[in-house]
């Protein structure tokens, strides 16, 4: 069985890494640096590490002071707490004066599972994407999760890295790289292109799988940064392929399913399938037992994508 290993865990130790590399590097939890993955920072760079307690709200303040005296502060707490009670913060502190913050967000969407529908936020990348400044990258592995936290600290402005709770099969080998504003084309297709993020590729690639044993080609692509997203990437394949299913751990509304449909509509209109949790919270169960009573399993992807064919 493939070894999985949770985006957060990669997170934590990409942020040792990077506290070896520059001194400029702060990092900030509020009370959950365990679960968060921030405890090995902690415990390496003591006198960077800045618990706030329960407070997000001033979490993301004092991550946005930090910034202000040429620090690179990673703030971390779990998704609902980030971008849901200090949104206010996150908008009026650190977007509007477009200050140098990384929010790393762990536990999202649905796979918090038996924490229940309080903690399974599955509207942060809405919310995020539409604020300006804010760019917004959603990794898929722990590879890429570990890479893209080294590539938010080396761009300049506000930054917020989805992460999840469960262990993820590998997908990537340590020798990729993840610009931000680029998607990864994982599998070429002609018929039919399913563009996923973060949980959902793995999902995406198992589901072409299905489809190529019925002759039906299809196009994989991990849209890993959904703001600034990757325009010429989507257009192009949107072109050969003459349709898209999109495949987010995350409400249907404002997600990235809405920015692909964005680019297409304006650039090259295809048919356009979401698969997306549809409109309505969660509840307390095992992770992938929600995934699929959720429509978010591999059999919701192929069918989006027969539809299409259709």
């Amino acid at each position: 069985m493939a070894e999985k290993i949770a985006t957060r865990k990669a997170y934590g130790e990409a942020l040792v890494e990077l506290g070896n590399e520059r001194d400029d590097i702060v990092v900030l939890d509020a009370d959950l640096s365990k679960s968060t993955k921030t405890a090995s920072f902690q415990k390496e760079f003591p006198s960077r590490f800045f618990n706030v307690g329960i407070s997000e709200a001033d979490l993301i303040t004092t991550a946005a002071g930090f910034s202000t005296t040429g620090k690179i502060p990673f703030a971390s707490t779990f998704a609902i707490f980030a971008t849901g009670r200090a949104y206010d913060q996150v908008r009026n502190s650190v977007c509007y004066p477009n200050q140098n913050v990384k929010i790393a967000a762990t536990h999202s969407g649905l796979t918090v599972g038996e924490d229940g529908a309080s903690h399974q936020m599955l509207e942060d990348i809405s919310l995020m994407r539409s604020l300006p400044n804010m760019n917004v990258v959603v990794p898929a592995d722990a590879t890429s999760a570990k890479e893209l936290t080294k590539e938010v600290a080396e761009i300049d402005g506000p930054c917020y890295l989805r992460l999840g709770r469960p262990g993820v099969p590998l997908i990537y080998t340590e020798d990729e790289e993840f610009p931000i504003g680029e998607g990864k084309l994982l599998k070429e297709g002609t018929d039919v292109t399913i563009v996923a993020c973060g949980h959902m590729v793995e999902r995406a690639i198992f589901a072409a799988e299905k489809l190529a044993d019925e002759d039906i080609s299809a196009e994989v692509i991990d849209m890993y940064s959904i703001k600034p997203i990757d325009e010429e990437l989507l257009i192009e394949s949107a072109k050969k392929t003459g349709g898209v299913v999109t495949a987010e751990e995350h409400n249907k509304f404002g997600g990235l399913g809405e920015a692909v449909s964005g680019v297409l509509a304006e650039n090259n209109p295809v048919p356009v399938r979401r698969v997306a949790v549809n409109d309505t919270f969660g509840e307390s169960g095992k992770g992938d037992e929600l995934m699929d009573k959720y429509g978010l399993s591999v059999d919701d992807i192929v069918e989006k994508a027969k539809d299409i064919m259709k």
